[in-house]
């Protein structure tokens, strides 16, 4: 169990439930009235993201949580199969718990975390950034270089993405998989 004043960002624990973590949390302590503490929830099931307000000093039910390092090997009619990077054991894991499941190539490294009393795995989490080549892209014009202004690109695993409009087909470039934005060319 823990209370308001444990709350702290990534912690896991059950609501109406359900399995949330704690994507921003604000404790907030008005001139009038009790405190209390402004949260936002990610349900690790669904990826939806709700708003809560919880009273300053409320008890939840923590859920223990583990982040294991895994690789992606390949994708079949099971799903993703990922191994694990120190028992070598392989795990094939259904599209919906991967966010930016067009972001991964075969050989990254990903975490994936684990619901500890029950073995069960709850979401895929990819590194930061990924680094990745562009198939396709419209040339960019001499001049554009003014404005911010982005165009489509297709990436190496069939992913698109807008980037800026100096990027060419055949650059590598940085991609941020949190938000799937350009984040920079990768140098030579």
């Amino acid at each position: 169990m823990a209370d308001t004043s444990d709350f702290r960002n990534g912690l896991c624990f059950e609501f109406n439930g359900k399995l949330v973590t704690i994507v921003s949390f604000q404790h907030v302590k008005p001139g009038k009235g009790p405190a209390f503490v402004r949260t936002k929830l990610k349900n690790i099931e669904t990826g939806k993201v709700i708003d809560n307000t919880f009273s300053s000093g409320v008890k939840v039910q923590t859920v223990r949580i583990e982040r294991r390092a895994y690789q992606y090997l390949y994708k079949d009619d099971m799903g993703y199969n990922f191994m694990n990077n120190e028992t070598f054991d392989q795990i094939a894991i259904e599209d919906k718990l991967i966010e930016s499941v067009d972001l991964m190539k075969e050989g990254q490294a990903v975490e994936i975390v684990f619901h500890a009393e029950k073995e069960m795995p709850l979401q895929v989490d990819l590194p930061p950034f990924v680094e990745m080549e562009i198939t396709y892209c419209e040339p960019g014009v001499k001049g554009d270089t003014a404005t911010n202004a982005l165009k489509p690109a297709t990436l190496d695993t069939g992913a698109s993405i807008m980037v800026p409009l100096f990027v060419n087909t055949g650059d590598k470039i940085k991609v941020d998989t949190r938000d799937r934005s350009y984040s920079e060319r990768v140098k030579k």
